[in-house]
């Protein structure tokens, strides 16, 4: 047993911290229904404040694995994560593994939550998507020994074991060639970056093509929005409303974009002929607006294979977790023209 697996606090020590009896700890925890608010408070305080993870029962205690690989994703509709997770999930389940999968909403506090819920119900391994989480999360996972894998992003300077992409340096190359096709007035529609390091990064990939070009820092204008085609469309009046119109708007993925090439055509302005339009993600959506958006291949799919086989390695054999950045790839079709002429 490790001297961080010795350290974990117990249900005694709930007990203790909560002035309850650990029947009563295992009661609010497995029946919180039997149990008053207060009571229930009480141990839910204990719990947090200790970091307390419970083990469900005694079958997973004997074996210490319930086949059983946690994933929590920002959202369940974002079509980029079904087609990731859906290959997560086919490749576990030809391995005889059960998957549980939670939705965070883009909240730290609700993915800690489920974190610490999904391994309290024994998850051998957990899926999390980006970097971006508190030391105190990270700690714990940690001194519980559950192997956690990062994806949908890749940092080489990051420790942690991650199996994604370079978001900065995708969105970084798309840029390079709207500059090469002379548009030098961008706007960016994208969500915000607190609680998402892969739209952070997506924002820095386009300011730094920018500067590498030589151009002031004014020629990007960078608009905040939720996700989803109704503010991307929001998204694309406001910008087109400005002083200095731009002659490019770019989207941190491909439903904002659809999104923006609607109300271009509710606008009466022609893709890409008054204003090109481009995307990141190349969902099947991508594909099917007139014009098709120019946006990045992302490997959703093969990145769920990996990821899903790099965790049965290291849980049926032993092999460590080794990081990989795969490959993402331009489709520059038709929604990205050349500036228009003054």
């Amino acid at each position: 047993m490790t001297k961080d697996a010795k350290s974990a606090p117990t249900l005694e020590d709930v007990a203790r911290l909560a002035s309850v009896s650990t029947a009563t700890v295992s009661r609010s925890l497995n029946f919180p229904e039997l149990v008053s608010d207060r009571t229930r408070e009480r141990v839910q305080t204990a719990v947090d404040t200790l970091g307390y993870s419970p083990n469900f029962g005694a079958r997973v205690m004997a074996a210490q694995r319930t086949r059983t690989i946690g994933a929590i994703i920002p959202t369940m509709e974002n079509a980029v994560f079904a087609q990731g997770i859906q290959a997560f999930q086919e490749e576990l389940d030809g391995r005889g593994y059960m998957l549980l999968v939670a939705s965070s909403a883009y909240q730290t506090d609700l993915e800690e939550k489920q974190i610490r819920s999904l391994i309290a119900r024994g998850a051998d391994a957990l899926l999390l998507i980006g970097y971006q989480r508190g030391p105190a999360i990270t700690d714990f996972i940690k001194a519980r020994n559950v192997p956690t894998l990062i994806t949908w992003a890749f940092d080489a300077a990051k420790t942690d074991p991650t199996i994604g992409f370079d978001n900065r340096h995708a969105m970084r190359r798309l840029t390079e060639e709207v500059l090469q096709l002379g548009h030098r007035r961008i706007a960016l529609i994208a969500a915000e970056t607190d609680t998402n390091d892969r739209v952070a990064e997506r924002v820095r990939g386009v300011s730094e093509a920018i500067q590498q070009a030589g151009l002031a820092a004014n020629s990007l204008t960078i608009h905040r929005t939720r996700y989803g085609i109704e503010t991307g469309a929001a998204g694309f009046e406001a910008v087109m409303g400005a002083p200095h119109k731009p002659t490019v708007v770019m989207c941190a993925n491909d439903v904002l974009a659809v999104g923006a090439i609607k109300q271009a055509a509710k606008m009466g302005l022609s893709v890409p002929g008054d204003v090109s339009v481009t995307g990141f993600d190349d969902i099947e959506l991508a594909q099917v607006t007139s014009p098709e958006i120019a946006t990045v291949r992302i490997p959703h799919r093969e990145m769920g294979r990996r990821a899903a086989r790099s965790l049965i390695g290291l849980l049926e054999d032993g092999v460590p977790l080794e990081s990989e950045n795969l490959h993402t790839e331009l489709c520059l079709r038709g929604s990205l023209g050349a500036v228009p002429a003054t």
